[in-house]
């Protein structure tokens, strides 16, 4: 392949027979996909959308892109891309870190797993190579254990990327956890890991940065990124807002303009809120601001809490996971979530859907559905609750198997709130009308991720709009989608938006491989990634009326007072995304993936 910023090495490990072998990459298929999300798409399509998620047939790519393990700013992304076993979908999930860099800098760009190992093994990665290991020792300890084992085994310059015994287990949001604290959490990759028998990665190699096809412009282009980094109000290193309190500076915001759901979303802000934030962290238990591979921002807060039962010390707490044990859960025990999300990390589930399928359980327990009594904040319920569901014992069998068979198996399914199978992130549709627009249409099922449009609603980026108005953000959406997609498929983080736009995107990629891009350029590959993932999903038969919200956003106003009498107005705006995107009523027409190339 003649694009510059590759490898051009792919490791595809059959489980099964342990054959290993090693192959370039299309280079048709890097210029429409790129990398990262967008070519583990790509794989993820080729290998069949019927395929079940936890079958050997079924694959999963760790993938990095062109711009990961560079100079560029906020490069130390990975991607994991197969097919999911909460949803149905294709899914991604991403993780920062070392690991996604050392991948790049072993003379890898990704390693494809299928089949199934008839025991525990590990893959170590070395000098562009993979060897498969015997990991029978390891199963059924959990991450952090398992961390320090491999570390211990394999010495310096080592990313660990690991399973607990939640992905064991085959928990249907199991995660792959990375260092410890950073997550591929969502879409339930670490089942399909734990269905493989497959443990681990061990990635060793120091530090070796691929050299631009133009380095005089990818200088350019990389300094100008980075003045937009620094500059920016909230990335600003020491400054911004996600640099001094991290994700978790949005709690606040958040609550302010009645978007928070708290318990279960029965309502849209949460008294106690300032409890949880980020601020209140940073003023109490905050120890340390760890940061990834080329980031300046360092949005990772390290905290240790107070000695007791809750004591703690660990390296991030997110909004999201602040928010899934905090205010959805109506707790605002501080030491309790940061021990929360630890427990979460080291047996390897989300948190994000943790949090929501306790908030589920607990709106079961206060209807009478269940025997169990888990009550609102009942911390010690929740910490018992994780380990059952880890460990699918008792009421955690039911819970492991994801909040909408959960809500079902209780007698409500309407108390799951969640799209397409996935628990929805820390963002109301009723105070926060782009989100609930974006949740609808994420082809992971909800997602903030998939295009977060309360950069716009809150923050101003690219320029403000109005949370509670709906005109005009099926358009925004798109524009979101389409270019957080392309930040997946460079290997650069989803932050980076904050402050970089298409142009700058399009200077460091184009000087990466040596093919000159413009924005409307680069962009379309976003659009042409998000299409990919839509016909794999309509294919696999989720096609028209997928694109919902639970109830109780449609149904039920919002009783706090910056948002009170909203409701999410759904159906106006997905007429408005449709004509945006040229679908039919959720379906990519085929006019539609001939424009885009895709067939």
């Amino acid at each position: 392949m003649e694009l510059g910023g590759y490898a051009d090495r792919i490791a595809r490990i059959d489980l099964t027979t342990g054959d290993i072998k090693y192959e370039g990459i299309n280079e048709e298929d890097a210029r429409k996909y790129i990398g990262g999300r967008g070519l583990g798409v790509k794989y993820v399509f080729d290998n069949g959308p019927q395929v079940d998620p936890l079958s050997p047939d079924n694959i999963i790519c760790f993938l990095v892109g062109p711009l990961t393990g560079t100079q560029a700013s906020m490069s130390g992304r990975m991607a994991v891309v197969t097919k999911s076993p909460l949803t149905g979908t294709v899914t991604d999930s991403h993780h920062g870190g070392w690991s996604g860099a050392r991948l790049r800098w072993a003379g890898l760009d990704g390693l494809i797993f299928k089949g199934k190992a008839e025991k525990p093994v590990y893959a170590y990665v070395e000098n562009g190579n993979v060897e498969l290991k015997d990991a029978s020792d390891l199963w059924g300890k959990n991450a952090h254990e398992t961390i320090k084992i491999l570390l211990g085994r394999h010495g310096e310059n080592v990313s660990v990327v690991t399973i607990g015994q939640a992905g064991e287990n085959l928990v249907r949001f199991a995660a792959w956890m990375n260092e410890n604290d950073r997550a591929s959490g969502r879409g339930g990759v670490g089942a399909v890991g734990g269905s493989k028998n497959l443990k681990a990665l061990v990635i060793k190699a120091a530090q070796k940065m691929p050299k631009p096809k133009d380095q005089q412009a990818f200088k350019k282009a990389h300094d100008s990124a980075l003045k937009a980094i620094n500059e920016s109000p909230t990335t600003g290193p020491g400054k911004g807002a996600l640099s001094v309190y991290g994700t978790n500076s949005l709690m606040m915001a958040v609550n302010a303009i009645g978007a928070l759901p708290t318990k279960n979303a029965q309502l849209t802000s949460f008294a106690n809120a300032f409890n949880t934030s980020g601020a209140h962290i940073q003023q109490s238990i905050l120890v340390d601001n760890p940061t990834c591979h080329a980031c300046p921002v360092a949005c990772k807060k390290e905290v240790e809490t107070e000695p007791g039962k809750f004591h703690v010390h660990m390296e991030s707490v997110e909004y999201e996971s602040a928010w899934s044990f905090g205010a959805q859960c109506g707790n605002d025990n501080r030491d309790s979530i940061p021990f929360l999300i630890d427990l979460c990390n080291d047996y390897g589930i989300d948190t994000i859907d943790m949090g929501n399928v306790l908030a589920m359980t607990m709106e079961a327990s206060e209807k009478e559905l269940i025997k169990e009594r888990v009550a609102w904040s009942d911390v010690d319920k929740m910490v018992e609750l994780v380990h059952k569901t880890a460990k699918r014992e008792g009421i955690g069998d039911t819970l492991a198997n994801g909040i909408e068979p959960a809500a079902k198996a209780f007698g409500d399914p309407s108390m799951a709130m969640s799209v397409k199978g996935q628990t929805m992130p820390a963002y109301d549709p009723r105070g926060l009308k782009g989100m609930g627009l974006g949740f609808a249409t994420s082809n992971r099922g909800a997602c903030h991720l998939r295009g977060y449009t309360p950069a716009s609603e809150i923050v101003g980026v690219p320029e403000k709009t109005d949370p509670l108005a709906w005109q005009g953000k099926a358009r925004l959406l798109k524009q979101f989608q389409d270019f957080q997609a392309l930040s997946d498929a460079l290997g650069v983080c989803k932050f980076s938006t904050y402050a970089e736009n298409a142009d700058d995107y399009a200077a460091q990629y184009s000087a990466m491989v040596g093919v000159p891009m413009d924005a409307d350029a680069i962009l379309t590959i976003g659009e042409r990634i998000y299409n990919l993932e839509r016909h794999y999903n309509n294919l696999a038969g989720i096609g028209e009326g997928a694109d919902i919200l639970p109830a109780r956003f449609l149904n039920e106003p919002s009783q706090s007072p910056a948002s009170q009498g909203h409701v999410c107005e759904l159906d106006n705006m997905l007429q408005e995304y449709y004509e945006a995107r040229g679908w039919v009523n959720g379906v990519v027409p085929e006019e539609k993936l001939k424009a885009l190339q895709i067939i």
